[in-house]
């Protein structure tokens, strides 16, 4: 048995929270844009031969490509999105340090 990840385990836990999630994630996915989006990714998927066949691939955007990798490393991307990217912010001299200062 897979041991369950952090998240997983706090919805688990927290029924009121997860009833919370679930709605929030209901309306989110009624939205047009995402109906819109959820459309393209199935029709692709049935391109490729992939959609409902259970071999854990899955359709992706991959620097404006369209293709095929396991659905849990697509699901697993922080790179592959604009959002991703900007959130972190800019790579390189005059960044800031978030992680661990040494103490000081």
């Amino acid at each position: 048995m897979s041991k369950l990840s952090r998240t997983a385990r706090y919805y688990r836990k927290n029924k009121k929270a997860r009833e919370k999630r679930n709605e929030y994630q209901k309306e989110y996915n009624k939205k047009p844009s995402q109906v819109k989006r959820r459309v393209f990714d199935n029709k692709k998927n049935r391109e490729f031969g992939t959609y409902g066949n259970y071999d854990g691939r899955d359709v992706s955007h991959r620097n404006g490509r369209i293709v095929l990798e396991r659905a849990s490393k697509n699901r697993a991307s922080k790179s592959a999105t604009a959002g991703d990217r900007r959130a972190r912010g800019k790579k390189g001299k005059g960044r800031k340090n978030k992680g661990n200062t040494g103490g000081t």
